[in-house]
């Protein structure tokens, strides 16, 4: 017997044009006729497998060329590969994890009719169950020599040529295809879910507790950002889909959830680019009695023990071969002093709006809302955050653009608060929370001049969440991650390749 795993019936290009697509469909459409009419059918409720591709590979890896097992399994699997020849055909079954394993037809097994049906109705693309023994080739291929088969699914459009890569805008459309093809979006997919379950156990391992909290929401707030707006029949109202859910972990925490997070889906009603989706991922915790040094700690924690459960490092690898380092203690600097020496103008907190919007006319830095907070943001981002590639907290921001934030305990102007920049971009954000229900009101006044003045980011007063405060809140530290650029830090993707099924236009 030989055996081959050169692929059949497959596209000259990555993907079939709409002429082979509708010639191979209407082709398959009367193949899935042919099934139903026989008896057999196309699309069976179940098929009797015994084992998978997967445990079937672990088992008999190391089996000898030319050996039977004697061991006889049912499995199935999608077929991706396939050759027909006069007396043996060859198929190439693939389980949903990638793991494949050799399907051997052969006459002598299988008969003349089984073996004509095989050829005439199988396509690459189909899910086959098959049953025999389990053996290895004379290539040493591990393989089923089958005695039976049977259509579990019958594929009615065709797949794209396995070995010519997708385009990235087929891969987001389409991540079903991109999940059969590619190795690598399965291992983002598993990366994903390692990932959470890794911060699940760092919260767990410091006694955190896990909550829900709304998605429909009546303010929005917890961050600036534009939100997105819908309205409820049944109470006949406005609502707005939660951007950030920080108000009610707060609540949580008044209530005595002194070690709360969540991990959730957020709505920002914004740009979309290389780093920012409407619709994403984030981990928010809120600890009692800490502040933003000791949740510091606990994000880089929680970052460095998630590269460790995917990774078994604390160094990644990138999917373009990239090797970087997580580990260690990551550097700290403060936004006023790397600002100062990046532009070479000290920058304060006592620095005119003047002389800011002169430092950003300099550069060509636009900034509609230029309050004295935006505008040294900006700047900042325009001279030193292209410079943070490794893993590095920014702290002590201007108070005006930090409202939920307590003030400096040493320094007047600023805010204990932080930002996480890793590969140039922010990848986490931590305060000492503001607590003082005074203060706070204070501070959604001042949102609330913004907004009128045109800031569509501007939070709104929130009049529950300050009643809450109101009932003592104790001092906080809280932080908040997107998950989604977690795992371009761990994977060195775009976020819409680390989102299984990001939004597209």
């Amino acid at each position: 017997m030989t055996d081959t795993t050169a692929p059949q019936h497959e596209p000259a290009g990555g993907e079939p044009t709409a002429d082979e697509v509708s010639e191979q469909k209407a082709v398959r459409l009367a193949k899935r006729e042919r099934l139903i009419e026989s008896g057999a059918g196309a699309y069976p409720v179940a098929v009797p497998i015994t084992t998978t591709i997967p445990a079937v590979r672990a088992k008999y890896e190391g089996l000898e060329i030319d050996t039977a097992s004697g061991d006889v399994v049912g499995l199935a699997g999608r077929v991706v590969h396939a050759r027909n020849t006069g007396k043996l055909c060859f198929a190439s079954l693939q389980a949903g994890d990638g793991e494949r394993i050799q399907a051997m037809v052969s006459l002598a097994e299988v008969g003349d009719e089984s073996l004509a049906l095989w050829k005439e109705l199988v396509d690459l693309g189909d899910h086959v169950f098959v049953s025999g023994e389990v053996i290895s080739s004379r290539r040493g291929e591990l393989s089923v020599l089958v005695k039976e088969w049977t259509i579990a699914s019958k594929a009615i459009l065709p797949l794209p040529n396995l070995h010519t890569e997708l385009s990235e805008e087929t891969r987001v459309r389409n991540r079903y295809l991109d999940l059969i093809v590619r190795e690598q979006a399965r291992q983002t997919v598993k990366a994903r879910a390692t990932v959470m379950k890794s911060l699940r156990s760092t919260f767990d391992s410091h006694d955190f507790l896990e909550v829900e909290t709304p998605m429909l929401q009546t303010i929005h707030g917890g961050a600036s950002a534009r939100p997105f707006v819908t309205h409820s029949n049944a109470f006949d109202t406005e609502l707005f889909l939660r951007i950030a859910p920080e108000l009610y972990l707060k609540r949580a925490a008044v209530g005595g959830i002194e070690r709360v997070f969540e991990i959730n889906r957020n709505f920002r009603n914004e740009g979309a680019d290389s780093t920012h989706s409407p619709e994403f991922a984030m981990v928010e915790a809120y600890q009692a009695y800490g502040d933003y040094n000791q949740i510091a700690a606990l994000t880089q924690e929680m970052i460095q023990n998630a590269a460790l459960a995917v990774a078994g490092s604390h160094t990644v690898t990138w999917a373009d071969g990239t090797e970087f380092d997580l580990g260690g203690d990551w550097n700290r600097i403060t936004m006023y002093e790397s600002l100062s020496e990046a532009s070479g103008t000290v920058v304060t907190p006592e620095t005119s709006i003047d002389d800011l919007r002169a430092m950003a006319e300099a550069v060509d830095l636009v900034v509609p809302q230029d309050t004295h907070g935006k505008l040294v943001e900006e700047l900042w981002e325009h001279y030193v955050q292209h410079t943070l590639v490794q893993p590095t907290f920014v702290m002590d921001f201007p108070v005006d653009t930090s409202p939920l934030v307590r003030a400096h305990r040493s320094k007047p102007g600023l805010v204990e608060k932080w930002d996480l920049y890793i590969r140039g971009f922010e990848t986490a954000t931590g305060y000492s929370e503001l607590v003082d229900p005074v203060v706070q009101r204070e501070r959604f006044v001042e949102q609330a001049l913004l907004g009128a003045r045109g800031d569509v980011e501007a939070m709104r007063l929130d009049e529950d969440f300050l009643r809450a405060l109101e009932f003592g809140m104790p001092p906080t530290g809280g932080m908040g991650m997107g998950v989604d650029r977690l795992l371009m830090v761990i994977t060195g993707l775009g976020i819409r390749e680390t989102i299984l099924f990001p939004l597209v236009k």
